[in-house]
């Protein structure tokens, strides 16, 4: 039997960042260099469920925008599978 995961977590943090400093997603896919998506992007601030391994690229690339040194705690209120 597979696991029932509920796959939507509401508003992410990340999203509340990214409205208060004036970020738009396309800002997050430019500076990244690890193959980022607009959709990706779009769905994290959703709350949509992503993988762990697409939040560590949004993580890299918000430090990398931002100049800040924050965790996945800090962007996300789950852990990505």
């Amino acid at each position: 039997m597979s696991e029932n995961i509920e796959m939507e977590s509401g508003p992410q943090p990340l999203d509340q960042l990214m409205l208060e400093g004036g970020y738009k997603n396309n800002d997050l896919v430019s500076i990244s260099q690890e193959g980022l998506t607009h959709k990706q992007v779009s769905k994290a601030r959703k709350g949509r469920r992503i993988t762990r391994r697409i939040q560590i690229k949004i993580l890299n690339a918000w430090n990398s925008l931002t100049g800040d040194d924050i965790n996945l705690d800090d962007l996300f209120n789950y852990r990505g599978r």
